[in-house]
């Protein structure tokens, strides 16, 4: 091998590096959007004289919004520079996040809210595309890093809320100093290069797509994204107004569920170096389905409500990283099909915790963990279906 040669892959291996770096730096920003929502939702309905049912709908406009960015961002990744384009969202995120707290009206916020969804939604395909595209079929452990690194945000942004709230008696301050931690990834993108898109590329064993398997992945996550959406966005209302804990305490159960899904997905990244997907899904969705019903169970109790959460982000970590791992391993991964993905996920996350926000009020606080144990066994059953249409896939 000669010197150009080996500073020829050096360069290569040192620009997939940095690029893996500021993709995670970009789904740090991510997660800190991401979960900035439900500790602040009580805030957001004080600033707009509004109730619990009817700002709920925010959750729903976000979620349409994120719909709408992943397909639109799917298509993007596909035809411009994915840096360019990942930049330009996370300003969009920013400027999003600065705005809403000083919206007087709920369609003020609303429109917000939607925008910041389509900003979200395109950073999500973006980063789980073209960590695919920079590492193709090395990919596996790089992506539950991404996820783990999400997950790292989401635990940050509730302790970020709880002192700003502290320290100034709003959320304003909140908002903004979240907003301004979007742009060093943005910044930093547009010093790389993009990654060539999958047209470039020939196409392996898992170039073929499955209509159905793509469809089915869509469903999982649509009831994934539900479950783990309605529990960070609503754990903090429901203790609050069942009583078991006051503000400061529930901002921390609600960190402490991100926090857990963070370390589940940092373990997850060796497992899923001796485990198949499949088992590690089917490991996850059982861990689920007894962590809901611990809380369930104990509707009065406060430690049973901890041990839940706790367990139920370990359980939900690795399962949409396991299954877009799954996904790459069957079928060609272009923007456009990972957009599908989010669109599945946008739903879950549109349905589920609005669901949730009507029946609330009406039924009680408790209806949360009902709903949220309902998704979860539906997912139990789309996961068996997609392992099957996996299978014929492999064959």
């Amino acid at each position: 091998m000669t010197s150009t040669t080996i500073e020829s892959t050096v360069g290569v291996g040192t620009g997939k590096v940095a690029k893996t770096v500021m993709y995670y730096a970009a789904f740090v920003a991510l997660g800190l959007a991401s979960a900035s929502l439900g500790p602040t939702l009580g805030g957001l309905a004080q600033h707009t004289r509004t109730r619990l049912s009817e700002i709920s709908f925010l959750f729903t406009a976000r979620a349409l919004g994120y719909l709408v960015g992943s397909l639109a961002g799917g298509r993007l990744y596909d035809r411009a520079p994915g840096h360019i384009v990942i930049a330009c969202t996370l300003v969009v995120i920013a400027a999003m996040l600065a705005l809403a707290p000083i919206m007087p009206f709920l369609w003020l916020l609303t429109v917000v809210l939607f925008f910041l969804g389509m900003g979200e939604g395109a950073v999500d395909v973006g980063g789980n595309t073209l960590l695919v595209w920079t590492h193709r079929s090395a990919v596996g452990p790089y992506m539950n890093g991404l996820h783990f690194f999400w997950g790292v945000g989401a635990f940050l942004s509730p302790i970020i809320v709880a002192q700003a709230v502290l320290i100034s008696g709003d959320i304003s301050w909140a908002y903004w100093v979240l907003a301004m931690f979007m742009l060093p990834a943005a910044v930093g993108l547009l010093r790389l290069p993009s990654p060539a898109t999958e047209s470039h590329h020939e196409a392996g064993t898992a170039g073929q797509v499955n209509v159905l398997l793509v469809i089915l992945i869509a469903l999982f996550l649509f009831l994934y994204v539900g479950a783990e959406g309605s529990l960070g966005g609503w754990l903090f209302t429901y203790t609050t107004t069942l009583g078991l804990s006051g503000e400061a305490v529930a901002a921390y159960l609600t960190s402490s569920f991100w926090g857990a899904l963070t370390v589940g997905r940092l373990l997850a990244i060796p497992i899923a170096a001796r485990l198949r997907p499949r088992s590690i899904l089917l490991i996850d969705l059982v861990g689920c389905l007894i962590s809901v019903g611990v809380i369930l169970l104990a509707p009065g109790s406060m430690f049973a409500v901890w041990v839940g959460t706790l367990g139920a982000g370990l359980a939900m970590a690795s399962i949409f990283p396991t299954t877009i791992s799954l996904a790459e391993s069957r079928i060609r991964i272009t923007g456009q099909i990972t957009g599908w993905f989010f669109v599945g996920a946008s739903l879950g996350g549109m349905t589920v915790p609005w669901l949730i926000g009507q029946l609330f009020e009406p039924i009680g606080p408790r209806v949360t963990m009902l709903i949220i144990l309902a998704d979860v066994i539906m997912a139990v059953g789309v996961f068996v279906a997609m392992m099957l249409s996996a299978r014929r896939t492999a064959k």
